[in-house]
């Protein structure tokens, strides 16, 4: 079996080289990857000729535009990758009769209200970003190729940076955090996000029924403050320089902290129907967050 990995070099991409591995030959290509193996979503028109190339059995895509504030500044290019970009893979991926794993994102939603939303609750975008990865999901569903589409929220790495990296930083040279309190969600590993996708991936391979949209996101929910609190705890009682002291780390609203594209205040997503289709339970946010903690300090 061979699986034509996209967007490899991401911190959803990378962790997918290792969790796909035992599935088959991964084929891993990015924007910056040499000769013709190179896969720029810039020029969607580009990607046809990649996948005839490559002709795989499988296509997962962990490409995307992610900088939420810099999309609002450049619509054309997040619609080129997050939704032009993916419609065509799903085009080629349905003309090979392949299936096609794609990432998408709480901010296809609104954020209003305070359930967890499930997989047909209506949507309503409220940035650059959530638009154009709302419309890549449609464009792949009108494909009418076998797919899964995995929608997320909060995704951390042990490789790159990350909001647990910037917090330990500023907890090592600042007095006082101010850090926003009132959007919730589930910060969602990276590592997670692939080994479910392998799983998944080896299912949908065997049984196309369970095509669709599914949402797949860390168990439990905290807020940002919440998040930072417990990740700057961690590292003092374990004997890090942490500069700010527990009660300084001050609880801000949204509005306290005002950026080019609108956030979603609830992110909770529903994740039953994932891991009752493929046999699945989800860890707590914190197991996960732990576990990068280790890897990125070292005890």
């Amino acid at each position: 079996m061979k699986i034509l990995l996209l967007g490899r070099n991401g911190q959803v991409g990378w962790e997918l080289q290792r969790a796909l591995a035992p599935l088959g030959e991964v084929v891993g290509c990015d924007f910056d990857t040499p000769g013709d193996l190179q896969a720029d979503f810039s020029r969607p028109e580009s990607l046809p000729a990649l996948i005839q190339r490559v002709q795989p059995d499988a296509i997962v895509n962990a490409a995307a535009h992610t900088a939420v504030d810099k999309a609002e500044s450049e619509p054309e290019l997040a619609q080129a990758i997050n939704a032009t970009a993916p419609g065509v893979l799903a085009h080629e991926a349905a003309a090979l009769g392949v299936p096609l794993v794609h990432y998408s994102t709480d901010y296809v939603f609104d954020g209003s209200g305070s359930a967890p939303r499930d997989e047909g609750a209506a949507t309503g975008p409220l940035s650059v970003y959530g638009r154009t990865k709302l419309e890549g999901e449609a464009l792949i569903r009108a494909s009418g190729c076998r797919h899964l589409i995995l929608r997320t929220s909060w995704v951390y790495a042990a490789r790159g940076g990350n909001f647990a990296r910037t917090m330990l930083r500023l907890a090592a040279e600042r007095e006082v955090l101010r850090v926003i309190d009132d959007q919730i969600g589930a910060p969602t590993g990276a590592d997670l996000l692939a080994d479910v996708s392998a799983h998944a991936l080896r299912q949908l391979l065997a049984q196309p029924a369970l095509s669709g949209t599914y949402h797949c996101v860390a168990g439990g929910e905290t807020s940002w403050h919440g998040y930072a609190r417990f990740v700057i705890e961690w590292a003092r009682t374990r004997g890090h320089d942490i500069k700010v002291a527990p009660a300084a780390i001050e609880p801000i609203t949204t509005a306290d902290y005002p950026t080019p594209a609108r956030r979603p205040l609830n992110s909770r997503l529903a994740t039953g129907r994932l891991q009752q289709a493929f046999g699945l339970a989800l860890p707590h946010w914190q197991a996960g967050v732990e576990r990068m903690l280790t890897e990125v300090l070292g005890h």
